[in-house]
């Protein structure tokens, strides 16, 4: 997510309808924290090579990521997307009404491991190790090739990566993660996501 990301839709020509219901509803809602045009192309891009496979989120936030997400599934792909507030789950459940292939949960995040294992899974409100609370780990939730994505970094300008002056623990643990294939992606000059493959038990 961003601060920034729901206003960041209004300039985008040409978007996914679902993906412009979700932004006009997030803005209506007050919400300025979706994910932005550029991290919901990868979204679409990475969800296309999943067919017959499950997606998963957490943090539903209005929808916006998810809409990116359902408009590049394959035929038969279920996305199942998890959001701790209520006006926001509402809010996203009336975009995603009569788009059977989602399912909104409403509740903390750990409560999206139960739709698991997941083909990919997004982590966008929890799950990410950041702020304190505990990462999950890649081998309970994902199935073998499996990936993992987790945004909100600001680009790599030294190694290690530092974030406030500190090394960023966060971003080290999943670049350095012994189950995970991870490489960071630059979307935008201040913006950078990683993307992670768990290819299976050893």
């Amino acid at each position: 997510m961003s601060e920034n990301g729901t206003a960041e839709h209004a300039g985008e020509p040409a978007l996914p309808e679902l993906v412009r219901r979700a932004a006009q509803a997030a803005e209506r809602a007050g919400f300025g924290c979706s994910c932005r045009p550029a991290q919901g192309r990868l979204l679409r891009l990475l969800a296309g090579g999943v067919a017959g496979g499950v997606i998963g989120e957490t943090g539903t936030g209005c929808g916006v990521g998810l809409a990116w997400l359902t408009a590049g599934a394959g035929r038969g792909t279920t996305l199942v997307s998890v959001e701790r507030d209520r006006s926001r789950h509402a809010v996203a459940a009336g975009v995603f009404a009569g788009t059977p292939a989602v399912t909104l949960l409403r509740g903390d995040w750990t409560e999206l491991a139960a739709a698991g294992p997941f083909d990919l899974l997004v982590l966008d409100g929890g799950g990410q190790g950041k702020d304190g609370e505990p990462p999950l780990e890649p081998h309970r939730w994902l199935r073998p090739g499996g990936c993992l994505v987790i945004d909100d970094f600001t680009p790599m300008s030294s190694w290690p990566p530092v974030f406030r002056g500190r090394p960023d623990e966060p971003r080290l643990h999943w670049l350095h993660h012994p189950q995970l294939l991870a490489t960071e992606l630059r979307l935008a000059p201040d913006a950078a996501t990683i993307v992670a493959r768990y290819p299976g038990d050893n």
